[in-house]
């Protein structure tokens, strides 16, 4: 089966680590795979790496707004992204597409009308509360060949809203949680001396590690205020801060983390090393991983941190609390509650039982719920299940005369 994965963008963050993952370790001899993606950033040399034929395509400047004019600038590179993206569905005749988010989605069910070929939408985004969510939603029930993939329910829930509920049939969704390949995450006390030491921060400094790009949803502006509180009581803890902007203004906001912590006076506390792609070591060499988002489609950085045997502090939100059990195998607070964040900050700070018990339950959850082998099972069980659903005559029309035109 050929299998082509689209990615509307070059660049890499969860929804891109994920994608790679399944190109990774997916079974070569059942299917084979070919990447579209912009040359706007690492990815394209990344799947290149991995010996998976990748073309360049042109990005899409597509993102909500409420502006009329910045809307008519986007449905022009939509139409002429589909255009190419058509000719190449064409050229290459996959039997399924998998669109690596809402937007790729959009994309490549335009690109096919007419091809009969399944999509899979990957959808790693809460759809947000805007007209144009109406409209996606509408598109979707505009083809039986559309099928949705959520990487938690939340995200599922979000899609539906209140019009696919009544359509169950025609616009199947799929949750299969993201997952993180254990081999790579996992605790490794030796490498994790390596990695302090590479760093600068001594074994007996107690490290605690945000890692996801900068921007205000991330709350990373949040995390320096609160760890500024516990930083007064606790001279021996440190705040590493992985990750960069990638979108929009936040390059604004990265600078603002760096402004802020100079005008508390931490900045010898805080350390950002921007974006990096040994994540597995870093995230050993932590203590205690806090992910502090107002809003969060799964949270791979959980599981991430989880895998590697520490424990996380996170905000109960969306596709998170569908990962960590309260005082079990992490710890939660309400997301914008600053109160509660510096009190879960203090709790582990000091109380080093408190953190074994939770990066025990934590690894154990993560390893028998989020092991890259399940999800790459159950993803290849999907693929197979639309593929043999997507044969329609459509489909099987339009392909005869593309190999009788190519014969000719």
């Amino acid at each position: 089966m050929k299998i082509l994965f689209y990615n509307h963008t070059g660049k890499v963050s969860g929804a891109e680590r994920v994608m790679l993952m399944i190109l990774s370790k997916i079974d070569h001899e059942r299917f084979d795979s070919l990447v579209l993606c912009p040359a706007d950033g690492p990815l394209s040399e990344m799947t290149g790496s991995y010996g998976v034929k990748t073309i360049d395509i042109k990005s899409l400047g597509a993102r909500f707004t409420w502006r009329p004019d910045r809307l008519v600038g986007y449905f022009v590179s939509f139409a002429r992204l589909m255009r190419e993206a058509r000719a190449l569905v064409i050229a290459e005749t996959p039997d399924l597409v998998h669109a690596n988010s809402i937007r790729a989605g959009l994309v490549m069910s335009a690109a096919t009308v007419g091809t009969g070929v399944p999509i899979i939408w990957h959808a790693h985004d809460l759809l947000p509360r805007h007209p144009l969510s109406i409209a996606i939603r509408l598109f979707t029930l505009a083809s039986r060949r559309n099928q949705i993939l959520a990487v938690s329910e939340a995200v599922a829930n979000r899609i539906r809203g209140a019009l696919l509920r009544f359509f169950p049939q025609r616009v199947p969704i799929t949750v299969i949680h993201n997952a993180v390949d254990v081999e790579q995450f996992q605790p490794n006390p030796s490498a994790r001396r390596e990695t302090r030491c590479s760093l600068g921060f001594p074994e007996n400094q107690l490290l605690i590690g945000s890692v996801g790009q900068l921007t205000p949803r991330k709350g990373q502006l949040e995390l320096i205020k609160a760890f500024a509180e516990v930083a007064k009581e606790f001279p021996n803890v440190a705040l590493l801060i992985v990750g960069a902007a990638l979108f929009n203004r936040d390059f604004e906001y990265a600078e603002s983390l760096k402004q802020t912590s100079d005008n508390l006076g931490i900045s010898d506390r805080v350390r950002f090393i921007g974006q990096r792609e040994d994540v597995p070591a870093l995230m050993r060499a932590f203590d205690l991983v806090v992910v502090n988002s107002r809003a969060e489609p799964f949270g791979l950085t959980v599981v991430e941190g989880m895998a590697s045997g520490i424990p996380v502090l996170a905000t109960a939100v969306d596709g998170v609390k569908e990962i960590v059990e309260h005082d079990r195998s992490g710890w939660l607070v309400d997301a914008l509650d600053q109160k509660a964040l510096v009190e879960g900050l203090r709790k582990l700070s000091v109380d080093a039982n408190l953190r074994a018990r939770l990066s025990a339950r934590g690894f154990a959850d993560a390893r028998s719920r989020f092991c890259s082998n399940i999800f790459l099972n159950r993803i290849q069980a999907l693929y197979q299940k639309f593929f043999e659903t997507g044969i329609t005559p459509e489909r099987n029309s339009t392909r005869n005369q593309i190999e009788c035109g190519l014969k000719t």
